[in-house]
């Protein structure tokens, strides 16, 4: 085993991420860019930096990054918290500045792992995940990093460990489906159904992600899937995108949906990595809004799990 993937975190001791305990593995790379990301560090495959300036103690006059950042791509006026050129900061491959910095303001957030590496730590947590639990792969897409993530999906398999995938399913037809014969459980996002309208909030348009889903379902696969929509106000709350997204459901053997409810968790990231967050303001779903929608899926005989009381 000697592939490489780029990981940005592990988490052990999840809940929410597929049945019982779970350890969540988060990698980086991803075919969308959704306006609202939590996880907006996903979006770069490789090594990089974040900075958390809250965290910075410019202001009690430590400038120790400036003196070993290789590019020049820290800099400091007089008065003023430091500033992060992100063009220059992407030639970096080191990123000594995380190792001087005494606050962690500044912090690499990827680590490059091996498949056997990775292997380890799933194998250290088996005992910790009870009869039901497993391993979930999220990201970003997980699906990015394809063959070193087959790698590690065999060493599952052979170790008879659970796994869970969540993907936006937005990938060639024999990748995606090369992938999901290994999985025993998958979340698929489906964010819009109007393709233009997913398109402004994604970066792409549904067809791909719609098709692939049919494809699956048409392949004999045994897992078990429910739909994820992140469902946010004036993007995807409407009654015609839901009634859209139930004549797909029931035309696919579709059964299962959850309705996650808008937060700003990732607002932070987005400011870290020298981003604008479109979602700093709206978005925001009312409990009430959720459970009309949640209505409409129940009325049509579809199990609709609203936030994190998905029935594992």
């Amino acid at each position: 085993m000697d592939a490489r993937g780029h990981i940005f975190d592990i988490q052990s001791f999840s809940v929410h991420d597929g049945p019982g305990c779970r350890t969540t593995v988060f990698m980086t790379g991803c075919p969308l860019q959704c306006r609202w990301c939590a996880n907006p560090e996903s979006w770069i495959y490789g090594k990089h930096l974040m900075f958390a300036q809250a965290s910075c103690k410019w202001d009690k006059g430590c400038d120790v990054c400036l003196s070993v950042c290789p590019t020049s791509a820290i800099t400091m006026e007089p008065g003023q918290p430091p500033q992060v050129d992100w063009n220059k900061c992407k030639d970096c491959h080191d990123f000594p500045c995380t190792s001087i910095c005494p606050n962690r303001a500044l912090k690499q957030c990827v680590r490059e792992y091996t498949s056997e590496e990775l292997l380890q730590i799933l194998r250290r947590d088996f005992s910790s995940w009870g009869s039901n639990g497993g391993v979930t792969f999220s990201g970003g897409d997980p699906i990015t990093q394809h063959d070193f993530l087959i790698e590690v999906l065999k060493g599952c398999q052979k170790l008879g460990i659970h796994i869970a995938i969540e993907t936006s399913a937005h990938f060639p037809r024999e990748k995606f489906l090369d992938v999901m014969q290994y999985i025993d459980f998958a979340f698929i996002d489906v964010k819009n159904m109007d393709s233009e309208a997913h398109k402004a909030g994604t970066s792409v348009g549904n067809e791909l992600i719609l098709d692939n889903i049919r494809a699956l379902k048409q392949s004999g696969w045994k897992g078990r899937l429910v739909l994820r929509q992140p469902t946010i106000c004036g993007y995807n709350d409407s009654e015609e995108n839901a009634k859209k997204l139930i004549s797909f459901m029931k035309e696919n053997d579709l059964f299962e949906i959850n309705l996650l409810k808008f937060h700003r968790l990732g607002q932070t990231k987005w400011e870290q990595l020298g981003k604008t967050y479109d979602y700093a303001t709206g978005g925001e779903m009312t409990d009430e809004a959720m459970t009309a929608l949640q209505s409409l899926y129940l009325d049509a005989g579809i199990a609709c799990y609203i936030g994190h009381h998905t029935s594992f």
